[in-house]
């Protein structure tokens, strides 16, 4: 070595040292926390927690929580973590970190809430059910964080996207999940010990997109799947390609839709639909042309004839749930659509728009693949105060064009591996007294290898987090489906699979949920059964709550 590039190397290890004395003898470097460390979190009692984040390299770190003060350093790379001791319920509290501040924070226990729609469902789809309990309640010793949806084919994050903890209040409730609300209100009205709530669920979702890549070892193809995807040049002409395939889906069937082009438009309150075939709402015939179901656009009208005291006044238009889009008017005016099929159509009628005696609903259906239909035993309604007219029974029909089944799009949030890496891995530092699983719809096609993939995805969680015990409590899917229904064979197995796999999971225990369903309605309003049951069973199993 010369003595130039002695120098050299001297002064800037010399610069490293002069700059980690700096964060000591200045004090305190900007601080950047992750996002679950924000105002109004959780965290788990009884046990250590971690506080972690990043600063300047080499920076100071001072943490005040509870009258005691914590300090640390961060790397070279500017990470650091703090670990502090088990605390006692209770809250809130505000905690000092460097500059920043954390208000609001609890100390209770944090639940760990996972699965596909059924527990991603909010609270403002159950309260047809549930409206006078949910509006009547309020507590701030529960919070609620909705994990933002991410996922990632290459590696595991270590961040959720900027969420908030909310407070259960009556401008937050609506956006709870509804089994996580009822299950937070039940536990802390049995202890009076705050609850947290951490809800990392997207529907439609199967349950190998949860797990990581290293747990998936004994299922190769989902991993060979994942590493199909991994180039993010790939996912994005194959997204490209896909939306312009929809587009041209969607611009055909406006272009060719004769209800929408005609000189006097189908939904018109003036148009004369004498022609037309008529139909019984529930009836299967309009919906196929004999051999295949009718894709494309379908019109629907019905004259109603409602009270001269409805005249002018607000109403609401209940159409039940439709597979799979639609817009409604009423007398020619638009009043509410809805893109997919489960969400219940309940569209306000605007004042002004009713009139004493015959009023005109039109039904623009748009079946995308399959059968289109009117789900039976919905409600179908015209209300108006405390009065109401049935909208069920016969309706005037017309095709208004006739499509192929609209283009599939690649769902990459269901690949394998993604929602881990996205949703799950960036949870790794936060305590969580147990984690609840409510999924198993996405997966009925196959059935068979289900309780192998919650074994695994117990395991796999259970090591991310460092507890080898944590308890995991399955929510037994709700019943769907008709008795004679060829698919309700395959529910009943993942059922069987679900009661499986928690025979074979140490510290498991299933939640029996199979009697709230509803035939009609893969998404049940009944969460409160099996958050109850939920309830319960953790109370029963935690001699420490």
């Amino acid at each position: 070595m010369n003595v130039r590039t002695g120098k050299a190397i001297l002064h800037r290890c010399l610069g490293l040292v002069v700059l980690c004395m700096a964060g000591f003898v200045t004090g305190e470097a900007k601080t950047v926390l992750p996002n679950l460390i924000s105002d109004g979190m959780v965290l788990q009692h009884g046990t250590p927690v971690t506080i972690w984040g990043k600063t300047d390299s080499c920076g100071e770190v001072n943490v005040t929580f509870l009258d005691r003060k914590y300090r640390t350093a961060a790397d070279e790379s500017g990470e650091w973590r703090i670990t502090l001791p088990a605390c006692k319920p209770g809250g809130p509290y505000t905690m000092q970190i460097n500059e920043l501040v954390v208000k609001d924070i609890l100390v209770g226990n944090v639940f760990l809430c996972s699965g596909q729609s059924n527990m991603e469902l909010m609270v403002s789809r159950v309260m047809d059910k549930y409206a006078d309990e949910v509006n009547a309640y309020e507590n701030t010793q529960i919070h609620y964080l909705k994990v933002p949806y991410c996922y990632d084919f290459n590696a595991c994050q270590t961040d959720i996207k900027k969420a908030e903890w909310k407070p259960l209040t009556r401008k937050n409730v609506m956006q709870y999940g509804a089994l996580c609300y009822f299950m937070a209100k039940e536990l802390y009205e049995k202890t009076g010990i705050p609850v947290g709530i951490v809800n990392s669920s997207w529907g439609g979702t199967p349950i190998e997109a949860w797990i990581s890549e290293g747990g998936l070892k004994d299922f190769p193809s989902y991993i060979h799947r994942k590493e199909m995807y991994e180039s993010d040049e790939l996912v994005a002409q194959i997204r490209k390609a896909e939306q312009m395939l929809q587009r041209e889906w969607q611009y055909t069937l406006y272009a060719t839709d004769r209800g929408l082009h005609s000189p006097i438009p189908w939904y018109a309150e003036d148009y004369d639909d004498s022609a037309w075939e008529t139909v019984g709402l529930f009836s299967r015939g309009w919906a196929t042309n004999g051999w295949r179901p009718v894709n494309g656009s379908h019109w629907f009208r019905k004259t109603v004839e409602v009270p001269s005291a409805w005249e002018g006044q607000e109403a609401v238009l209940r159409m039940g749930c439709i597979v799979d889009a639609d817009s409604v008017f009423v007398n020619g005016t638009f009043v509410g659509t809805t893109a997919y099929q489960y969400p219940p159509r309940i569209y306000k009628v605007p004042a002004g728009i009713l009139k004493a005696g015959r009023n005109q609903v039109t039904v623009r259906l748009v079946s995308n693949g399959g059968f289109p239909s009117f789900v039976e035993e919905k409600p179908y309604k015209l209300i108006c105060g405390q009065c109401e007219v049935s909208l069920e029974g016969d309706w005037k029909h017309s095709v208004g064009t006739e499509m192929p089944s609209s283009p599939s799009s690649t769902a990459f949030h269901c690949l394998p591996v993604g929602l881990y890496n996205g949703m799950i891995a960036p949870l790794k530092n936060w305590k969580f007294k147990c984690a609840v699983w409510y999924q198993g719809e996405s997966n009925v096609g196959k059935w068979q290898e289900y309780a192998s993939l919650l074994k695994t995805l117990a395991a796999d969680w259970r090591s991310l987090f460092g507890d080898a015990e944590l308890p995991f409590y399955i929510i037994e899917l709700a019943s769907f489906m008709k008795e004679d229904n060829p698919g309700r064979k395959s529910w009943t197995q993942l059922q069987m699979q679900q009661a499986e796999a928690a025979r074979i999971i140490p510290h498991a225990v299933l939640i029996k949920n199979s009697d709230t369903g509803e035939w009609n309605d893969i998404h049940p309003l009944d969460k409160k059964t099996a958050a109850a049951r939920l309830a319960a069973a953790i109370l029963k199993q935690s001699k420490d709550y």
